[in-house]
Order: C-alpha cells, then sequence, then structure tokens
C-alpha cells in the first residue's frame, strides 16, 4: 500500500513540475502515473547499482552526487517514456531531482507518525 501512495505522490509531484516548468512535459495524467512507476522501478533496480559504481565520488561530495543519480534515473525515464515524458536538458532534470526530493522530504516529516 505504502508502494501505491509513493507512485501517486510521485505522479503528482512530476505534474506539479511539469505545470511549473516549460523544459519537462508530460502528455497528460496516465503518463504522470506511468513514468512513477517506471521511475519507482529503475529507482528499485538500477540506482543501488549506480550508487555502488559511484561511491568514491559520492563520498567525497558528501552525498550531493546522489542528486545526480537521480537526475540520471529522471532522463532515463524520459528516455523509455519517449513523447509522452520529455525532459529537455540534464540541467532541467538536475533541478527537478532536487525539488522532488524536497518534496518527499516536507511530506515524510508531516506523515510521519512515529
Amino acid at each position: 500500500m505504502r508502494w501505491l501512495a509513493h507512485i501517486v505522490v510521485n505522479a503528482v509531484l512530476l505534474m506539479a513540475l511539469a505545470g511549473y516548468f516549460h523544459s519537462i512535459h508530460l502528455s497528460g495524467v496516465g503518463a504522470a502515473l506511468l513514468a512513477s512507476v517506471i521511475l519507482s522501478i529503475l529507482n528499485t533496480f538500477i540506482k543501488p547499482i549506480l550508487i555502488l559504481l559511484t561511491l568514491p565520488v559520492t563520498v567525497l561530495t558528501f552525498g550531493l552526487f546522489l542528486f545526480v543519480i537521480n537526475a540520471f534515473t529522471l532522463l532515463l525515464t524520459s528516455w523509455i517514456m519517449g513523447d509522452s515524458f520529455t525532459i529537455d536538458s540534464f540541467g532541467s532534470a538536475l533541478f527537478a531531482s532536487l525539488a522532488l526530493s524536497l518534496f518527499h522530504l516536507i511530506i515524510e516529516a508531516i506523515t510521519d507518525n512515529d
């Protein structure tokens, strides 16, 4: 159930980012949900491999390189989705990864009931 909620939150955040920034394009709600599912799958399987391969750089940058990895997974999602979800540049993907991380941090802080 938590995974499904995470998918929906990601889809809403992607739609909000696409609405505010002209360099991120979504064709609709279905595309946002599919992009969110693909991003979740990439974060589950590809992101840990990328983190392991770039561990020295991540340690040297005190973890800031993780935003670059997140931007890469967003660009990979955009590439897989084709014309229904596009990000114009790596800078846009990097900014989107920063925004997504910030919003997820806020959402986790609000919903944390422990």
